[in-house]
C-alpha cells in the first residue's frame, strides 16, 4: 500500500505525520485490497476561526476510489473522526465481499465439467434454432405467431424501431412483453 500524508498551508509535523499514519495501517485489518492512501491536511480559515480538513483519498483494487474529508478545530481530532467514518466504509464494502458469493469454473472444483466434454458425448443434442431476427415485425404478427404454435411459450423480435423485444404467453391466457 502506497502512503502519502501531505500538508497544504502549515506546517506537518513528525508527530501529526505519526498519527496519521498509524491511522492508516489501521486499514489493514479489513484485508481489502488497498492501492494507495493520500492524506492531505491542511489549514483552513474562515471568518477568522481557525481550523483544519482532513481529506482521505483511497484508491481499492476493485472499487472506485473513497474520499472521507473531514474538518474540525483540531488536526487529531479530525483525523480521528475521518478514519473512524473511512473504517466505517471500508467495513460496509468487506462485508459486501464476503456475502458475494461467486461461482467460478474453479470453484467448482473436480466436480466441474468443461461444456466441450458435453458437446462430444452420445446423450447430449443441441437443436439450434432460427430467431428470426433479420427482420422487423410488429406485435400483431408477434402474438399471431404464439397463437399459431400451440407448443411454442415466447418469441424473440425486432420490432419496427429495431429494439430486441420477447412476448411470451402468460398463465391466464394474455401475452406479455419485454
Amino acid at each position: 500500500m502506497n502512503k502519502s500524508i501531505v500538508g497544504r498551508h502549515f506546517e506537518l509535523t513528525e508527530p501529526i505525520k505519526e498519527y496519521a499514519n498509524n491511522a492508516i495501517n489501521e486499514l489493514k485489518k479489513y484485508n481489502l485490497d488497498i492501492i494507495s492512501v493520500s492524506t492531505l491536511i491542511s489549514a483552513d480559515e474562515k471568518n477568522g476561526k481557525k481550523g483544519f480538513m482532513v481529506e482521505f483519498v483511497i484508491n481499492l483494487k476493485d472499487k472506485n476510489t473513497v474520499v472521507v474529508s473531514q474538518k474540525d478545530k483540531d488536526t487529531y481530532a479530525a483525523i480521528d473522526i475521518a478514519i473512524e467514518r473511512v473504517k466505517k466504509v471500508l467495513s460496509r464494502h468487506s462485508e459486501k465481499i464476503k456475502n458475494h458469493k461467486i461461482t467460478s469454473f474453479k470453484d467448482l472444483g473436480s466436480d466441474a465439467v468443461a461444456i466441450s466434454e458435453y458437446a462430444g458425448s452420445d446423450d447430449t443434442e443441441i437443436v439450434p434454432m432460427d430467431l428470426e431476427l433479420h427482420k422487423p415485425i410488429d406485435f400483431d404478427e408477434a402474438v399471431s405467431h404464439l397463437k399459431l404454435e400451440q407448443n411454442r411459450q415466447f418469441i424473440v423480435f425486432n420490432d419496427s424501431d429495431d429494439n430486441m423485444r420477447v412476448m411470451y404467453k402468460r398463465a391466464d391466457g394474455k401475452f406479455g412483453l419485454y
